[in-house]
């Protein structure tokens, strides 16, 4: 599996150079597989790169794998209550005082790059910069086992529901999208400069769709690169206010998860984004579950 492109990188203010934020927990054997291919992405081009990982109260001895594996790597430690959007969130602010980069790539640490990944992001990055003369963030789309795309971008069905959003990615030319998931995200350094961090009001999920939303309000194109940037299987329902199988009272407090649908960050992310209506947008997912319609 590749990403399309293979364009020489050029065209930026001096030469690239990326530092790479994760953020894990409990996952010390995909976190190693996703920094392992994300160092062999950025050797193939020889981009300098620094690492950041968030190692959010793992027990499974994470941390100290990937101290072992990579010593260069600048390890954060939390407590197991910051989550995905509050750990990346420390992540960039720490990222903000290192000052050789010029690009800054959020990675999951189940996301496994492929080889041409940052090449081609990079290369991307320069093309979409020089056709709309600003910089743009450019997404890299992944696929699960079965080859279909489980992470990228996502592009809003507009009117009521503004608010939802159609995948896109893998495709042969790049997209446009509204919003993105933040499993592979090159961010040029102007834009982090002007769009700031990463919202730590979510308590998880919520945030990478935020910055999307954020970027675009300040004129930023974001773009879904060509191909695949690497491997990653979606998430599944089990468990989740999406599972059947559970009884009403389940979904709801799987709803109110923190990896579901928390209150204070929907309240917070449908009052900045839901327009006019956004009290019906906030309560609308809420009264579907009470209903028994399907919530996703």
């Amino acid at each position: 599996m590749a990403i399309g492109g293979g364009v020489a990188v050029s065209g930026e203010a001096g030469a690239p150079a990326i530092v790479a934020l994760l953020a894990c927990h409990d996952r010390r054997e995909q976190t190693l597989a996703a920094l392992h291919a994300l160092h062999a992405s950025a050797t193939a081009i020889g981009v300098p790169l620094d690492v950041i990982v968030v190692d959010d109260g793992s027990r499974d001895g994470t941390a100290e794998a990937v101290r072992a594996a990579y010593p260069q790597v600048q390890l954060l430690a939390g407590d197991g209550t910051l989550y995905w959007c509050r750990a990346m969130h420390r992540a960039m602010a720490h990222a903000m005082a290192l000052p050789r980069w010029t690009h800054m790539l959020w990675l999951n640490d189940d996301t496994r790059l492929v080889r041409e990944a940052i090449g081609t992001l990079l290369a991307q990055g320069t093309l979409q910069r020089q056709r709309l003369g600003a910089p743009v963030i450019m997404v890299g789309a992944t696929a699960d086992a079965q080859g279909r795309c489980s992470y990228g971008g996502g592009v809003s069905e507009g009117g009521w529901r503004r608010l939802r959003y159609r995948r896109v990615g893998g495709n042969a030319e790049p997209e446009r999208c509204d919003v993105f998931n933040g499993n592979c995200v090159l961010l040029p350094r102007q834009v982090v400069q002007r769009v700031g961090l990463l919202d730590p009001a979510y308590e998880h999920a919520m945030g990478d769709t935020d910055y999307a939303l954020r970027a675009g309000a300040a004129g930023i194109a974001c773009v879904v690169a060509p191909g695949w940037a690497g491997d990653c299987d979606a998430n599944p329902p089990d468990g989740t206010a999406a599972d059947a199988r559970l009884t009403r009272r389940e979904r709801w407090r799987a709803l109110q998860s923190r990896k579901g649908l928390p209150w204070r960050s929907w309240l917070h992310f449908t009052r900045r984004h839901g327009g006019a209506l956004w009290p019906l947008r906030f309560a609308w997912p809420y009264v579907k579950l009470w209903l028994g319609l399907p919530v996703r």
